[in-house]
C-alpha cells in the first residue's frame, strides 16, 4: 500500500482573476449562441450590480467550491467590494476555507483510485481532490475550542464565523494570504451558513455542547433569517450571485418574501445570476429557474439570468469579466456587519 506521502503531493492552487483579462473572450461570447451567449448576459447582469451604486451585492456559495480552486476568486470579490454578504454551505467556509486559513491545504488526486485505501490512510476524497482527515480532525478541535472560549448562549452562524474571523486575527491571522472568513471580517461583509452544524463546526459543537452540557453555545437558525431579512430592509436593491443552489439559495431568495410578511417596503431582488449544473424537471430547488422564482415574488425578471456551467469554468469567466471591466473602484463598502452591533464590527 503506498504512503499518505504519496496522495498528498500536489497542492490545488487558487485560480487569480487578476491574473487574466477575460473581456474580450466573454464579450466574444456575446455573438455565440447556447450556454456562451447566457455566460455573456450573466457577466454583464453582475457588472450591472456593480456598477449600481444602491446594489446590495449577495454571494450564494453551494459545491465544492474553494477545495476545488475558486478561492481566491471570492476573497478578490470580498477585498475589492465586489461582494456585500455571503450565504454558504459550511462546508465551504469552514471545511474548505477555515480548514486552509488554519495552515492546511487541498490536493489533486484522481477519481481513479482505491477509496478502501484511502479511507485506511485516512484521507477523504472530493471527487478528483484529496484532503487528510486527520488536518480536518484539527480543524473540528478548532471550532470546539472557539465554542469553548464564548459566552453560553444561542448565536447566529454569522455572529459565530465573525468569532472564527476574530480568532484567526488574535492568533497572528491566517496561514494563507486569502482566507474568505479573515477577509469578510476585516470588511464587515457578513456571512451566513444557513445550515452551520453541517460541517466541521457541527463536529465542534458536539464535542462543546458534550463538555458543556448545562452551559453551551448553540445556533439560533431564526436569528440567521432574520439577520440575512436585515440586509434586505437596509437595502432597496439587491443582487443574487448565486454559485450552485441549495439552502444557500433559497434562504437569500427568502428575505424578499419574509421583507413583505413584516409589512415592510422590500422590492424582489432587482439583478440575479445563478451558476448550476441542476436541471429544473425534477422540481428540486437548485435547478429551479429565476423565472421561477418570480412566481414565488422573490426575484425579478429584467435582469436574470441561468447559466447551465460547472461553477470551476463559468464563475471565473463571470466575477473575471467584472473585475476587469473595473466598477468596482467607484463603489463604497456596505459594511453590513455594522447593522447588527457595535460589538461584532471590526474597526
Amino acid at each position: 500500500m503506498a504512503a499518505k506521502k504519496d496522495y498528498l503531493k500536489n497542492v490545488v492552487k487558487h485560480i487569480d482573476i487578476k491574473e487574466h483579462n477575460v473581456v474580450p473572450l466573454v464579450e466574444a461570447m456575446e455573438k455565440m449562441a447556447f450556454s456562451a451567449r447566457d455566460l455573456n448576459r450573466a457577466a454583464r447582469i453582475y457588472d450591472m450590480m456593480i456598477e449600481d451604486k444602491e446594489c446590495g451585492v449577495i454571494l450564494t456559495l453551494a459545491g465544492s467550491l474553494f477545495s476545488a480552486g475558486l478561492k481566491k476568486v471570492v476573497y478578490d470579490l470580498v477585498m475589492n467590494n465586489m461582494v456585500d454578504a455571503i450565504v454558504s454551505t459550511g462546508a465551504i467556509i469552514v471545511d474548505q476555507d477555515f480548514f486552509e486559513a488554519l495552515g492546511f491545504n487541498h490536493y489533486q488526486g484522481t477519481k481513479f483510485v482505491d477509496d478502501n485505501e484511502l479511507r485506511d490512510l485516512m484521507i477523504d476524497r472530493i471527487y478528483d481532490t484529496y484532503i487528510d482527515e486527520e488536518e480536518l480532525r484539527i480543524c473540528d478541535d478548532t471550532t470546539a475550542k472557539i465554542f469553548d472560549s464564548l459566552e453560553p448562549r444561542p448565536y447566529s452562524s454569522r455572529e459565530l464565523l465573525w468569532e472564527f474571523g476574530k480568532y484567526l486575527e488574535d492568533n497572528g491571522g491566517p496561514k494563507v494570504d486569502d482566507s474568505v472568513i479573515w477577509a469578510c471580517y476585516k470588511k464587515n461583509v457578513p456571512i451566513f451558513v444557513p445550515a452551520f452544524s453541517d460541517c466541521s463546526a457541527g463536529f465542534g459543537f458536539v464535542v462543546h455542547q458534550t463538555n458543556n452540557p448545562d452551559k453551551h453555545v448553540s445556533l439560533d437558525a431564526a436569528k440567521d433569517f432574520l439577520e440575512l431579512t436585515k440586509i434586505k430592509l437596509a437595502s432597496k436593491v439587491t443582487g443574487i450571485f448565486m454559485i450552485g443552489g441549495g439552502v444557500p439559495k433559497n434562504f437569500t431568495q427568502d428575505i424578499v418574501v419574509a421583507a413583505d410578511i413584516l409589512q415592510e417596503e422590500a422590492e424582489m431582488h432587482k439583478y440575479a445570476v445563478q451558476i448550476t449544473v441542476a436541471d429544473e424537471r425534477d422540481g428540486a430547488l437548485s435547478g429551479s429557474t429565476l423565472k421561477e422564482a418570480s412566481s414565488w415574488g422573490k426575484v425579478e425578471t429584467t435582469y436574470e439570468q441561468m447559466v447551465y456551467s460547472e461553477a470551476t469554468i463559468a464563475m471565473p469567466l463571470v466575477a473575471g469579466y467584472a473585475y476587469h471591466k473595473g466598477n468596482w473602484k467607484n463603489r463604497k463598502p456596505k459594511e453590513y456587519t455594522k447593522l447588527y452591533s457595535k460589538e461584532t464590527a471590526s474597526v
